[in-house]
């Protein structure tokens, strides 16, 4: 029985490397290097680098729905050209719906605010923005920009897709709030009934 490099016990004999390597780079999240790749599957740098352009042809002959590439420092899976539009479709089908009253509001407050966090959307608000900063940021209306220097909570800000979506050059042409916003005379009729 054989050991993953951190130690722990395998519950069997280590798979092909080949398989290991196609497991890696499924979960990556940027282009993997041959040398990180060896060194974290404990095999040689001249074995993953036969077995990476094997596997990227082997994908092609069989018709996959995706390709492995090389890019820039390393390796990485993406969706083969002729299924891109179908991935496409798919993914922006559940984006199509529209946004809820609290997500606009949301997405109103990071807009003019930003950068912004979690906490002062909240205050702004009056509830938590835990659940519609993970919707708009899975409708990459809104991402994270930084940290506060003070607090070190997550900022928040506009995508460039907002800008897109909302027809805007720059966040210069968001319409003013003062028009917008009750005046003080407005504000007594509010407040007193």
């Amino acid at each position: 029985m054989t050991r993953p490099p951190d130690g722990s016990d395998s519950s069997g004999e280590r798979p092909p490397l080949a398989a290991l390597l196609e497991a890696v780079l499924m979960v990556a999240e940027r282009p993997v290097g041959v040398a990180e790749l060896a060194t974290g599957l404990g095999a040689s740098a001249r074995e993953i680098e036969r077995l990476l352009p094997e596997l990227a042809e082997d994908y092609v002959r069989q018709g996959r729905g995706f390709r492995l590439r090389h890019v820039g420092a390393g390796w990485r899976y993406y969706t083969a050209d002729e299924c891109a539009p179908w991935v496409e479709s798919f993914v922006l089908a559940g984006q199509s719906a529209r946004l809820s009253q609290a997500s606009l509001e949301t997405l109103a407050v990071v807009a003019y605010q930003q950068p912004v966090s979690r906490g002062r959307i909240a205050a702004v608000r009056g509830v938590s923005a835990d659940g519609t900063i993970r919707t708009l940021t899975a409708r990459r209306l809104v991402e994270e920009v930084g940290h506060d220097r003070e607090t070190g909570a997550i900022l928040y800000g506009t995508t460039d897709y907002f800008l897109e979506r909302m027809g805007l050059r720059g966040l210069d042409e968001l319409p003013p709030l003062a028009p917008l916003l009750p005046g003080l005379d407005d504000l007594d009729d509010i407040v007193i009934p």
